[in-house]
């Protein structure tokens, strides 16, 4: 059985399991509720509890998945002056009503209130027959009351956490360990609170304060309101905090994997920390069409798409949702399974260039909020970045590659068929003149051969170039340290190497240049500045990595080797900083005559690079 078939048959489940619930819910409201409903004892005091109870319900704390009140110490008091009938009506009429006004899904208007309907109607049952079981002796009010709320409470969060867990483990979405215990923590919070409440409740009431009115209740439980209105901002704010946090830990991650293969695989794995959906898929626009590049949740196995549809997101180039799939889908409806009603389609666009397509789809009608699609827009923006870039860093490969083909072709073209075409033509001149001048053919044959040789070796120096770069065999620093070895062995002087920081991951061509400058400065300390000490720093920053090379040598006016590096092109300072150029790095060189050189080479850090930030290093010595 495929993945995509198990996270379909988790979802129906899921879908089973809240109507059940809600269709017990219903009965109970109509049987229990409608069917034994009364007049109430004192309707000012009805009616401002009912008016408290609106407002926490209205302004809850989120937790995972969900979210979670302090309002059981109203929905008690409730319970208590008016009794069951009046609590399961109120409760359930307030919680249906804020799931309309926050435009939720039918199911989960009807399921919400349901769950708490039957966790109260189930803990007031347990709660009677359990009651009269504690009850030994003589007690006071105020014992009697605490023995029956605690009662009430602990079977009402039981009921209630047992039937939304069954739904949350059900479902496709994970629900680990760790979720599980943060909300768990945050209902054991919302227990103390009220728990609390309903102690000073029956303590207050203990005492012979004289009468109780509906003033008495407005100043006894407006701090809960107060409480459940800046607690509820808090936690929304904490969210929004957690949220551009895992925005910003998203982004750096990716920045960092640009120059990788396995970022897809990151996003997939971290996607739902920061937008939680039912499924998802990702489309890349490339010259030929458009690419899967991952699909996610309940989608079908077939993520083809139509020419009609592929036209269809080629004009799509704005935000949008589609709440209700059942009235109107979008290009990309056919790829998502049924179980999926709403769909949030995000647009990567980069200087009015759609590179790709993000597709979120959630099993909820009216389920994508303001937050979400900014959240899908801020998204995009970060993927279409990341696209571009990768694009570009495949272009400039192909550019390089064939920059050294060509290369290649007007060396040998150059340098080993020049030498060819003459070896070819003395020998064909020493075949005529063989019998008439034997010393000229030898002459000619002697020649031919020496050229021959020349051209040999440019055949294995070319050969031995197109293998792969010591710095992509053995790493930079092990390069460099090679290099250093092979100096002290031909040359016999000293020369130490000092690294700072972790090593990350470079590119090649990045660590074949660093190298590179890095030999260049070596080699030209060693044959022209008659140097006794050479030392090379090596350090990784959190900004860039830093490569210097200093000598005690006998230095040289850096105008006139410029000129002359003009004058005889080889791999000297022009080169070095044509390879500066190419990494956007920056190259100094200080010297002076008798006072030796020092070479600075500073390579920016893309953010691509390496897993890990953090400056261990000070670059100055």
């Amino acid at each position: 059985m495929s993945d995509s078939h198990v996270l379909q048959k988790k979802e129906q489940f899921s879908r089973l399991i809240l109507l059940v619930t809600s269709i017990i819910g219903v009965w109970v409201f109509i049987q229990i509720g409608l069917f034994h409903l009364t007049a109430p004892n004192a309707p000012i005091i009805f009616l401002l509890l009912v008016l408290f109870l609106f407002i926490v319900e209205l302004f809850p704390l989120p937790v995972w998945n969900g979210t979670v009140t302090i309002s059981f110490s109203l929905v008690y008091a409730i319970y208590v002056i008016d009794g069951l009938a009046f609590t399961i009506i109120s409760y359930g009429l307030i919680v249906a009503v804020i799931n309309l006004m926050k435009r939720r899904p039918l199911r989960i208007v009807f399921f919400n209130p349901s769950v708490l309907i039957i966790s109260v109607y189930l803990a007031h049952v347990i709660c009677s027959g359990l009651y009269p079981v504690f009850l030994h002796g003589d007690h006071s009010k105020f014992w009697h009351g605490l023995i029956h709320f605690t009662l009430m409470m602990i079977f009402f969060y039981i009921v209630n956490n047992i039937i939304v867990d069954i739904v949350l483990a059900v479902r496709p979405q994970v629900y680990s360990f760790s979720m599980w215990k943060r909300k768990m923590l945050q209902e054991l919070n919302s227990f103390l609170i009220s728990y609390g409440y309903l102690v000073l409740f029956y303590f207050l009431g203990s005492q012979n304060r004289g009468r109780i009115d509906a003033v008495s209740f407005f100043f006894f439980f407006s701090p809960l309101v107060c409480f459940a209105l800046l607690s509820s901002i808090i936690a929304n704010l904490k969210k929004e905090k957690a949220k551009l946090k895992a925005l910003f830990s998203i982004s750096s991650e990716l920045n960092k994997k640009i120059a990788t293969s396995d970022w897809l695989s990151f996003l997939k794995n971290n996607l739902q920390e920061f937008i939680d959906v039912d499924a998802c898929v990702l489309w890349k626009r490339e010259n030929n069409g458009w690419r899967l590049s991952f699909a996610s949740g309940l989608v079908k196995e077939d993520t083809g798409l139509s020419p009609q549809v592929a036209v269809s997101l080629d004009q799509m180039k704005q935000l949008k949702v589609f709440h209700n799939v059942k009235n109107e889908v979008g290009p990309a409806g056919a790829v998502f399974s049924g179980e999926i009603l709403s769909l949030l389609y995000a647009p990567l666009i980069l200087e009015d260039e759609l590179v790709g397509m993000f597709v979120f789809g959630r099993g909820r009608t009216k389920s994508f909020i303001e937050e979400d699609m900014q959240s899908a827009a801020t998204l995009a923006n970060q993927l279409a970045v990341l696209i571009k870039t990768k694009w570009l860093f495949a272009e400039q490969e192909k550019r390089l590659i064939l920059e050294e083909r060509n290369r290649i072709a007007r060396d040998i073209h150059d340098g080993v068929a020049q030498s060819l075409a003459g070896a070819i033509m003395n020998l064909e001149t020493a075949a005529r003149k063989f019998t008439r001048t034997p010393e000229d053919s030898l002459r000619l044959m002697v020649e031919s051969t020496e050229k021959l040789r020349g051209s040999l070796k440019e055949v294995r120096e070319s050969i031995y170039a197109l293998r792969p770069y010591l710095t992509e065999r053995v790493g930079l620093i092990s390069a460099i340290s090679a290099k250093i070895k092979a100096a002290e062995q031909e040359f016999g002087i000293k020369v130490s190497l000092e690294t700072r920081g972790p090593e990350f991951h470079l590119s090649p061509m990045v660590e074949k240049i660093i190298f590179d400058i890095c030999q260049e400065s070596v080699q030209n300390a060693l044959k022209h500045a008659e140097a006794s000490k050479i030392e090379i720093l090596l350090s990784f920053q959190k900004e860039n990595v830093l490569l210097k090379v200093k000598d005690d040598g006998k230095g040289f006016s850096l105008f006139q080797a410029m000129i002359k590096a003009r004058e005889y092109p080889h791999f000297g300072i022009l080169h070095m900083n044509e390879g500066a150029e190419k990494i956007q790095a920056s190259l100094q060189v200080n010297s002076k005559e008798r006072a030796g050189t020092e070479i600075t080479l500073i390579v920016p850090r893309m953010g691509i690079e390496g897993s890990e930030r953090y400056d261990q290093a000070y670059a100055g010595r």
